[in-house]
């Protein structure tokens, strides 16, 4: 879908769980260089995921926004030069 935009997730902390307001979303895995292949991740009809990758377990909390996770700071920014 034009102009959608998928949120993208990372784990930086090492933590086991991360709750994120959104069903649909990309994981990184960590900052550069420990990042691994951004993979899109899709809940479904379930409230859990696991990235395949890194192994952190996303669980959908409504009451958090499309870009807020607990705990903090674990949503990616793209640090692009310009």
């Amino acid at each position: 879908m034009a102009g959608h935009s998928i949120p993208h997730f990372q784990n930086d902390g090492g933590h086991r769980t991360i709750e994120i307001g959104v069903k649909e979303f990309m994981c990184v895995g960590a900052s550069v260089p420990y990042d691994h292949p951004h993979v899109f991740l899709d809940m479904g009809d379930d409230n859990e995921k696991v990235c395949p990758y890194c192994s952190t377990l996303y669980r959908y909390n409504p009451a958090l926004k499309a870009t807020q996770t607990d705990p903090v700071g674990c949503t990616f920014t793209n640090q692009v030069a310009a």
